[in-house]
């Protein structure tokens, strides 16, 4: 039997996979189609390559569902997390890095490891045999996405990521801008300025929105419909939904004090956050776009500090497709009609780069184990990992299935604990204490089994 364990996508997911089923004593080959065969968003041959932004979000442990995912990431000895700790920015209370030095890393670390191989080479379907886990991502390549549509017997389901703009720090105006991250939140002076503000008053605002929904769009192909998910919305569809939105959401004023005005309350505020070690690129903050790029060049520098900005990225769109993984996938994340086959990763239906590895953490844990004989016991559901396989496997309803973040929403509620807001603090506490917990034990008890069956 070959106890070779194939990954197809060196993305977060098949990164964190390789590592993980690796360091469990498996030969991994890692098939990434890059640098052969491009896709547009991507602009190197390097795994893990953050295409969107370079944050990971939240690092709060403790009160905060992605930070969470971290701490269970980096105790079960996670690659993405150990490199995005050696790279990271100051970026407030969230986690940010150098996007270019953390995947260099990521492949480096991968390239040298002795049982991994990687090989440059597209997978355009599904193979009958072997040991297979397909981490494909928003970009997987259309043949393949029609050799597994044609597998699975339902259409892919399809929404738009779009890419945020990137801008040179050194064409910023500071006379305007500011540094300052909300509430000065952050445990040093670097990480309380680790954002730039550029403050409108509300004649600027109101014409910025004008521009916003007059804007040349780029146009969808021919039978492609665009159906958002709400967490990754371009500026332009937000504004839209009504010209308030944007202020109540990336450009919301407040916990700010603009220093060249202390006294004038700004209308609203566009951030950006530091994109490089360097601080010489800085990435506008919820600002995904598909305004066509001549248009972004015009709306953009109607922002204040921006009037004169140079652009090392403008945004762009692109189609992310996904599975209805509560009906295809079972719980340990294999295809239903071919258990040799592991889906991780955004195609599984979870949204966002921490939760895109963390499944591929667990697809190449379960892979690794059930190679070697000695099946793990069952994630558990108290566990961020577990919230987050459980609802895409079946805890979500799977005739509105759509891709999902890891929050406290998906978590079994703690008893004795109120809802609500005023509660909100000592219940998001006590969920993270019983994760952590359940998580440890989980750990120790796989690390036992994995012992007594060698």
């Amino acid at each position: 039997m070959d106890k070779t364990l194939h990954i197809v996508g060196g993305g977060m997911a098949g990164s964190e996979a390789a590592w993980q089923a690796a360091n469990m004593g498996v030969q991994v080959i890692l098939h990434e189609m890059r640098p052969k065969v491009e896709t547009f968003a991507h602009q190197t041959g390097d795994l893990a390559e953050m295409v969107c932004s370079n944050s990971f979000r939240s690092d709060d442990d403790e009160q905060n569902a992605v930070g969470l995912l971290h701490w269970e990431m980096r105790a079960a000895n996670g690659l993405i997390m150990n490199m995005a700790d050696r790279h990271r920015l100051p970026a407030g209370g969230a986690l940010a890095v150098d996007r270019e030095a953390f995947a260099q890393s990521v492949t480096a670390r991968l390239r040298t490891h002795p049982t991994i191989r990687i090989e440059n080479s597209e997978i355009t379907t599904l193979p009958e045999d072997g040991h297979w886990v397909f981490a494909t991502g928003p970009l997987t390549s259309e043949k393949l996405g029609t050799a597994i549509a044609n597998e699975t017997g339902t259409d892919r389901l399809a929404f738009f990521d779009a890419i945020a703009p990137i801008v040179y720090f050194d064409s910023i105006d500071m006379s305007r801008a500011w540094m300052q991250s909300r509430y000065d939140k952050g445990e040093t002076e670097e990480e309380r300025t680790a954002y730039l503000n550029c403050p409108m008053d509300r004649d600027q605002y109101e014409a910025f929105i004008d521009a916003l929904l007059a804007a040349d769009k780029t146009e969808f192909h021919e039978g492609e419909t665009a159906t958002y998910f709400d967490g990754c919305l371009p500026i332009e569809v937000m504004a839209e939904r009504g010209r308030e939105t944007l202020r109540h959401g990336p450009m919301k004023p407040v916990g700010l004090t603009n220093p060249h005005s202390p006294d004038e309350k700004p209308h609203a505020v566009v951030q950006l956050r530091r994109d490089n070690a360097l601080g010489t690129l800085y990435n506008i903050v919820g600002f995904q776009t598909k305004m066509k790029y001549g248009a972004q060049n015009n709306v953009f520098k109607k922002i204040p500090g921006l009037e004169k900005a140079s652009f090392a990225r403008l945004g762009g769109i692109h189609r992310n497709t996904f599975l209805n993984a509560p009906t295809l996938l079972d719980n340990q994340m294999r295809l239903r009609s071919r258990p040799n086959i592991r889906f991780a990763g955004q195609i599984t239906g979870v949204e966002g780069y921490v939760e895109s590895a963390a499944m591929g953490l667990l697809a190449g844990r379960l892979a690794a184990a059930e190679m070697r004989g000695h099946p793990l016991p069952d994630i558990p559901q108290d566990s961020a990992m577990g919230a987050l396989i459980h609802h895409i496997t079946g805890g979500a309803e799977a005739k509105t299935f759509q891709p999902m973040n890891v929050n406290f929403g998906l978590f079994r509620p703690v008893d004795g604990l109120k809802g609500g807001r005023r509660g909100r603090r000592d219940r998001y506490k006590a969920y993270t204490d019983r994760a952590k917990a359940a998580w440890t034990e989980w750990l120790t008890k796989s690390q036992l089994d994995a012992t007594a069956s060698v």
